[in-house]
């Protein structure tokens, strides 16, 4: 999507860490936990282990925090630099699910939303490049290496423009959702195959994804300035490109040259292109995934 080059953003809603910096707070110890990280940007299993701003988004390398709120003003600044792309869609994403919420039934609070360069330390364990974004439920936080969006495109053959990029952040705030909503904990993952449960939980958060993507173009700024431009159809295929690309049978084709569904925690890409379309055409009201039969995802 492309942002109005005249939107505001505030700022506040994403932190940077560089190379091995620590999250604040005590993080449980590594022989307490069983890590669980696939090399995958979604939905990465870490509930088993172990907030907002002051109107700044900050840098922050080996404790040293550094201001460059003023490098993310405008959405101008959004289409042209990855970072501010991640500080707007954040804020188009918190104000589309502040309102859209009240329709689940759920309180909502934002997710924190931290970049880093390499690895970072985590409540969920040691993150780094080659884990791909996830969600951490006990940080509430998501976590992305935005070197991811080069393998999006080098690696995992999606068109890699800015709805692509997006969609992975919307995807990882489903996440927060499903957290917020109890189904994120709630549900058995640890089962694998089509119709698993692992598969329902990245479904749903797919469909969720493009909810706010049929909705955000009517997010608005804090001056009441729509953030993005009327979302064209090249741009949804680049979001389909993006879920088609880390569909299970996508990878496991690329990865081994055979697909085995009886292995599948993701979705299939169909399944993955599916979801984000019914989100997209019926919001997020149409989004469960756990009530219908296997057959019907």
């Amino acid at each position: 999507m492309t942002f109005n080059d005249d939107s505001q953003l505030k700022g506040g809603k994403v932190t940077r860490r560089g190379r091995g910096a620590a999250i604040g707070g005590g993080a449980v110890g590594v022989t307490a936990i069983v890590v669980f990280l696939i090399a995958q940007f979604t939905g990465v299993d870490l509930s088993g282990f172990v907030g907002g701003g002051d109107g700044t988004t900050q840098i922050q390398q080996q404790g040293e925090t550094v201001d460059v709120a003023p490098e993310c003003r405008t959405g101008r600044d959004a289409n042209l630099k990855v970072e501010c792309r991640m500080e707007g869609a954040a804020e188009s994403l918190d104000g589309y699910w502040t309102s859209e919420s009240r329709q689940l039934g759920i309180s909502y609070t934002s997710p924190e939303f931290v970049l880093f360069d390499g690895s970072t330390s985590t409540s969920c364990g040691q993150a780094s490049a080659a884990t791909g974004p996830f969600y951490c439920p006990p940080d509430r936080a998501i976590y992305l290496d935005t070197a991811f969006y080069d393998d999006l495109q080098s690696k995992y053959g999606s068109s890699g423009g800015p709805l692509a990029q997006m969609y992975v952040v919307a995807h990882e705030w489903g996440h927060h959702i499903q957290q917020l909503q109890g189904s994120f904990a709630n549900t058995d993952r640890s089962g694998t195959g089509a119709s698993s449960g692992s598969v329902r939980v990245e479904l749903q958060a797919d469909c969720y994804a493009g909810a706010w993507v049929g909705d955000a173009a009517n997010t608005k700024d804090a001056n009441g300035q729509t953030f993005f431009e009327p979302i064209t159809r090249s741009e949804i295929a680049d979001a389909l490109s993006a879920a088609s690309a880390v569909g299970d049978d996508s990878i496991q084709e690329r990865s081994s040259g055979r697909v085995d569904p009886d292995s599948f925690t993701h979705g299939s890409s169909e399944q993955r292109q599916k979801w984000f379309v019914r989100g997209y055409q019926q919001g997020a009201t149409s989004c469960d995934t756990f009530s219908i039969p296997g057959s019907s995802l």
